[in-house]
């Protein structure tokens, strides 16, 4: 008896997760990492050193680039003892098209390539000088375009010869899910790389390409302190002064979104309701995931207005505390 009641409940739900079955693009698939080549660029320092670490005790073939050719050797050796794999290294600035070109070239055909590089410096627009809006622009969002363009190419050929799917992984960031006072020039830029990857996924997957935004909080890296110093009072307020997530966890949760092609790879429960709330109309290859996006979008976007409520409240409050309102 109680099996009879129990099915009719049960049937709606399953009969909407098999629409969802039929309607989820792209389809997944698995990226296999080992005996690969996995470029990854700012894999000096940070979660990009972690993921390089990563990837070399799977077994895979690493190849990192940075500006830094002296940081570059300390990050190889740093591996090297962690794992006894040797990693290529490659000096350049992603903001030079041909640098970046001629790099990925010598490096080989990728298989894996990740977009880790990236510049923030956190400040209100009106105070930030146009030089820093640049240098976020350029490295973030054209060093992003330069490395792409520099492996497309030959990720083609690969795929084609091979039939084995390849990755793009593109690091954002949660301010580049939702806009943070302080984070204007930063979040502009973030923001821009969403847009690139979605149309880009469209571009590449009849060539076997998965495009994955990983969308990391406040991460445990060598500039975190100094760009936490700079953080005007209200973006404290606003997005807490918690030390964020390890590196190690960060590139853990990113390579594991790679491999299972994850179009949005969040890397903590407050990213994966931010995931959730910003939806839209990105792709997604998870029937799990799709269904609670579909169900949990009213809730979000509640718990989104809540949350704006707070901030513009700790807001209205800090300047008329400061006589500026």
């Amino acid at each position: 008896m109680a099996l009879s009641l129990l099915l009719p409940l049960l049937a709606a739900p399953i009969a909407f997760a098999a629409v969802l079955a039929l309607l989820v693009r792209p389809r997944g698939a698995r990226v296999p990492v080992k005996g690969r080549h996995v470029f990854i660029s700012g894999g000096s320092s940070g979660i990009g050193l972690a993921l390089a670490r990563q990837a070399a005790a799977e077994g895979a073939r690493v190849s990192i680039l940075a500006r830094s050719p002296a940081r570059l050797e300390e990050a190889r050796d740093s591996i090297r003892l962690a794992t006894g794999a040797d990693v290529a290294v490659f000096s350049a600035d992603v903001r030079d098209a041909d640098a970046v070109a001629k790099a990925v070239e010598a490096a080989g055909a990728v298989d894996v390539l990740v977009c880790n590089h990236g510049v923030f410096t956190p400040q209100e627009l009106e105070k930030q000088e146009p030089e820093e809006v640049r240098l976020m622009v350029e490295v973030n969002v054209m060093g992003t375009f330069h490395l792409i363009k520099a492996a497309l190419p030959s990720m083609k050929r690969t795929t084609k010869a091979t039939g084995l799917p390849a990755s793009i992984a593109i690091m954002s960031s949660q301010a580049g899910q939702v806009g943070v006072y302080g984070y204007t020039a930063y979040s502009a830029s973030k923001f821009a790389l969403r847009g690139l990857a979605e149309a880009l996924q469209h571009e590449v997957i009849a060539d076997n390409i998965h495009v994955s935004m990983i969308f990391p909080p406040d991460t445990q890296t060598p500039g975190f302190a100094q760009e936490h110093q700079r953080r005007p009072d209200l973006t404290n307020m606003i997005a807490g002064s918690s030390g964020g997530m390890k590196a190690d966890d960060v590139a853990k949760k990113a390579l594991a979104g790679i491999k299972s092609s994850k179009f949005i790879v969040p890397c903590n429960l407050e990213g994966r309701m931010l995931s959730i709330a910003t939806a839209g109309l990105s792709p997604q290859s998870s029937v799990s995931t799709a269904f609670a996006e579909v169900l949990g979008a009213g809730l979000m976007r509640f718990a989104g207005l809540c949350f704006q409520c707070n901030w513009f409240t700790l807001i209205q409050n800090w300047h008329s505390k400061n006589k500026i309102m």
